[in-house]
């Protein structure tokens, strides 16, 4: 009987999706809010943009 307590719990897709997306929000949450995101979002492309060959390919 002490076998069936060991066995993990099966939980649907459905369930599993609910509990990850709401760890999500939790840690969003905790993280960055509003405007502050988006412009530390922007700082890292920025940072890792990688510059525009195109003249130098085609001889401008």
């Amino acid at each position: 009987m002490s076998e069936k307590n060991n066995e993990p719990k099966k939980v649907s897709l459905q369930e599993l999706m609910k509990q990850k997306l709401a760890s999500k929000k939790q840690q969003n949450a905790n993280h960055n809010t509003g405007v502050n995101a988006v412009k530390d979002m922007t700082k890292k492309n920025q940072i890792s943009k990688k510059p525009n060959n195109q003249r130098k390919r085609m001889g401008v």
